[in-house]
Protein backbone atom coordinates (compact mmCIF):
# COMPACT_ATOMS: atom_id res chain seq x y z
CA UNK A 1 0.00 0.00 0.00
CA UNK A 2 1.19 3.47 -0.96
CA UNK A 3 0.93 6.72 1.08
CA UNK A 4 0.41 9.91 -0.12
CA UNK A 5 3.77 11.67 -1.20
CA UNK A 6 5.70 7.70 -1.92
CA UNK A 7 6.81 7.03 -4.73
CA UNK A 8 5.22 4.16 -6.61
CA UNK A 9 7.17 0.92 -7.69
CA UNK A 10 7.66 0.68 -11.73
CA UNK A 11 4.91 -1.43 -13.41
CA UNK A 12 4.28 -2.00 -16.74
CA UNK A 13 0.22 -2.23 -18.67
CA UNK A 14 -1.35 -2.39 -21.74
CA UNK A 15 -2.41 1.03 -23.36
CA UNK A 16 -6.10 1.00 -25.02
CA UNK A 17 -3.71 -0.50 -28.54
CA UNK A 18 -2.45 -3.40 -26.41
CA UNK A 19 1.04 -1.54 -26.74
CA UNK A 20 3.33 -2.16 -23.03
CA UNK A 21 3.30 0.91 -20.98
CA UNK A 22 6.07 1.62 -17.87
CA UNK A 23 5.62 4.05 -15.73
CA UNK A 24 9.43 4.83 -16.13
CA UNK A 25 8.72 5.47 -19.83
CA UNK A 26 6.80 8.51 -18.03
CA UNK A 27 9.06 10.09 -15.96
CA UNK A 28 8.93 13.72 -15.42
CA UNK A 29 4.80 13.71 -16.42
CA UNK A 30 1.25 13.62 -14.41
CA UNK A 31 0.05 9.87 -14.89
CA UNK A 32 -3.46 9.08 -14.20
CA UNK A 33 -4.42 5.30 -14.03
CA UNK A 34 -8.02 4.53 -14.08
CA UNK A 35 -9.08 1.21 -13.54
CA UNK A 36 -13.06 -0.08 -12.50
CA UNK A 37 -11.92 -3.45 -10.44
CA UNK A 38 -15.53 -4.96 -10.36
CA UNK A 39 -15.51 -4.53 -14.35
CA UNK A 40 -14.71 -8.20 -15.67
CA UNK A 41 -16.62 -9.72 -12.51
CA UNK A 42 -19.98 -11.29 -12.62
CA UNK A 43 -22.82 -9.62 -10.32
Amino acid sequence: MLTPGQTAPDFSLPDQHGEIVRLSDLSGRWVLLWWYPKAATPG
